[in-house]
């Protein structure tokens, strides 16, 4: 077995145990930290507290008569501010939210925001640059969903040319389903920040639940404000915008109004050892969203939660092209999403385009959809998904292990004959494209609805799909279930490879075992490569 430190701060670290498993190990490790026990593990990432600033700590696991052992040298941590100094209560009753806020406010550079055991009410807080805060075993933040209490942001703010992101006069703060939006405040909310870290044991609650008056209890996408005459999109638990260096660390994020966590235009983005959880049944709470970033990693994170858990965005076309770039470089590894819409879903919101993406060593369960692709006419010529990778994955009860879906109904044009003709249209700046995707070395279990389904655009074509060592097999109780969600689509039940406009689709030892009729069901594919 191999141990490796993944990410560091002053007082926690993320350690590696590679032993081959995929969000577990085979076994269970005590942990010493400085020969102090500090619990025991079985995650193949494990969160390690305790450790000592500016120091280099001893981090030893032990299983039986073995022992692996590896040295963590923190970075100094010279100031501490407790928010219980700054009147915090943490009673469930008081509203720390100025308390906590004027700790992060006052915290000096490479300091720390230590936010002890115990219940705060708060609304929104706002990051700033060079601090690290900590989550306490025991602390929970409670956000208020009083809409008449929380502020608002507008979706840009315009300026002087060229004082703007990327050399424009517009600085993008709110953004709902890719678009520029006015945003509730979320509960951390981060502009244009650099070097942050929230790490801990502790939670984030945002509390919201299908009570009379809450966010999900109606059918909306937004929240009117009547008595300003304006709409206003829900807010997240975790927003960055412009942001570099944010770590997210050990935490749990719960109840979240609407996505969970959501940076755009951010660049180094770590989110490790996290657990995001929601009812099944809660609307568009997407786990982590990462929109137009760059080098993000996704790694030893559990995700159950009402929609897709990860759903890698660039964007629409309505937004400046300087504003939507690509979203590149994600990794995902070691995590286990569960009872979502979709474990890891590329768009649709991908006006952009999503390139060098990798999914490695991940467990799905119970999730309508697998690996997911959303994408439809509108999105765009730059909406091309280029240098992706799904490999090492275990599914079990996944209805629909691979979904490659072109004719996505969203947005309010979404069932317009524009998007849903499955008729060649003329090729214009609207059209999106899909390159070359590889699932390697997949097995899915217990499946329902189709092995694969694959529909690509006939005027653009998927350039090429390769499954490498891919095995899929059904549930004697399967039952029929719609497997993309575009129009006439209907309920399936155990139907092998679908496949509909791709250029080549190569399929190197794949096995479909209990499927009813055909094991491919191919209409213009124009080269089929089997091994």
């Amino acid at each position: 077995m191999e141990t490796n430190v993944i990410w560091r701060n002053a007082r926690a670290a993320v350690i590696e145990l590679d032993d081959g498993g995929y969000f577990t190990c085979a076994d269970t490790w005590e942990i010493f930290v400085n020969d102090e026990p500090a619990g025991t593990t079985n995650a193949v990432e494990t969160y390690v507290d305790g450790l000592v600033p500016g120091k280099r700590n001893l981090v030893r696991f032990v299983c039986g008569e073995r022992e692996l052992s590896v040295g963590v040298t923190t970075p100094a941590e010279p100031f501490t501010i407790n928010v219980r100094d700054c009147g915090a209560k943490g009673d469930a009753e008081h509203d720390d939210t100025t308390n906590i806020q004027a700790a992060i406010m006052a915290c000096p550079k490479g300091g720390r925001v230590l936010i002890p055991a115990g219940n705060y009410r708060i609304k929104s807080l706002f990051l700033k640059s060079n601090i690290n805060i900590e989550l306490a075993e025991g602390a929970v933040l409670l956000a208020r969903h009083d809409r008449a209490a929380l502020a608002y942001i507008p979706g840009t703010v315009k300026g002087d040319e060229g004082a703007g992101y990327a050399g424009t006069d517009m600085t993008p703060l709110g953004r709902w389903e890719g678009e520029s939006f006015s945003t509730y405040c979320s509960t951390f909310t981060g502009l244009s920040v650099h070097d942050v870290c929230i790490y801990g044991r502790g939670a984030i609650d945002g509390q919201t639940d299908f009570a009379e008056d809450n966010w999900w209890n109606k059918d909306f996408k937004n929240i009117f404000r009547p008595e300003e005459g304006r709409e206003v999109a829900r807010p997240r638990m975790i927003f960055l915008s412009e942001c570099e260096n944010v770590s997210l660390a050990g935490f749990t994020v719960r109840n979240s109004p609407a996505w969970n966590i959501h940076p755009i235009l951010c660049e180094h983005v770590d989110a490790l050892c996290l657990s995001i959880e929601g009812p099944k049944n809660s609307h568009n709470t997407d786990g982590f969203d990462p929109e137009s970033c760059g080098f993000v990693r996704i790694l030893g994170c559990q995700f159950s939660v009402g929609d897709d858990c990860i759903a890698i965005k660039s964007g629409k076309l309505g937004i400046e092209s300087e504003l939507r770039p690509a979203t590149h470089d994600v990794l995902i590894s070691h995590c286990y999403m569960h009872d979502g819409h979709g474990a890891v879903v590329l768009g649709s919101e991908a006006a952009g385009g999503i390139k060098d993406l990798t999914v490695s060593k991940c467990l799905f369960e119970r999730t309508d959809r697998g690996l997911r692709v959303k994408t439809r006419r509108g999105r765009g010529k730059d909406a091309v998904n280029e240098g992706i990778t799904f490999e090492h994955i275990r599914m079990d009860e996944v209805l629909t292990p691979f979904v490659v879906n072109s004719f996505y109904f969203c947005d309010k044009d979404g069932k317009t004959d524009y998007v849903q003709n499955r008729e060649a249209l003329p090729v214009d700046d609207r059209t999106p494209g899909f390159g070359a995707t590889t699932f390697r070395d997949i097995e899915a279990t217990n499946c329902h609805a189709a092995a694969a389904y694959i529909t690509g655009l006939p005027e653009s074509k998927v350039t090429r799909l390769t499954f490498q060592d891919v095995h899929v097999t059904f549930a004697e109780d399967a039952e029929p279930f719609v497997p993309a969600m575009a129009c006439g689509v209907e309920p399936m039940v155990r139907q092998g490879i679908i496949a509909q406009n791709v250029k080549v689709l190569d399929l190197q030892n794949v096995s479909i075992e209990g499927q009813d009729g055909e094991e491919l069901q191919l209409q213009n594919v124009d080269k089929v490569v089997r091994a």
